[in-house]
């Protein structure tokens, strides 16, 4: 499956999803040594940031989360790919923007498309996606 999405910043890039409704705080949720989700009230139980397609609505904290991410790239632990389904915030779009780590942003539709795919794969934890922001993509395999 195909679903569309608009380029925050450009690259390509692929990995298992991790999806949360939540919004993160880098900053307190976010080990950036390990990569690890600290904070289990978003659902994710301890979940690792490494390698995967995180999508989320947006995050939320200080602007000091843009520097958490760019850790989480330097230390090798980062997303590989970040897709925004509310609203592109400043800390996740110049975090990323920093550490070179490709960002999208879907619409309603488009990540109800997405959660659909989720339920009748009935798992997202081995859901393999290609986020291709540079032809406005994102490729469910």
């Amino acid at each position: 499956m195909e679903i569309k999405c608009k380029k925050i910043v450009g690259g390509r890039a692929k990995g298992n999803l991790l999806l949360s409704k939540k919004p993160i705080n880098f900053l307190g949720m976010v080990n950036t040594q390990s990569g690890e989700i600290t904070n289990t009230s978003n659902g994710f139980e301890r979940q690792n940031l490494k390698g995967k397609i995180l999508v989320f609505p947006n995050s939320i904290g200080s602007s000091v989360g843009a520097y958490t991410i760019y850790s989480l790239k330097s230390n090798n632990v980062a997303p590989n790919g970040i897709i925004c389904t509310n609203n592109v915030d400043i800390t996740t779009a110049s975090g990323c923007a920093i550490s070179n780590i490709p960002l999208a942003f879907i619409d309603s539709q488009r990540y109800n498309d997405l959660v659909n795919c989720i339920e009748i794969a009935g798992t997202n934890k081995e859901m393999e996606i290609t986020l291709d922001t540079e032809e406005g993509k994102i490729i469910i395999d």
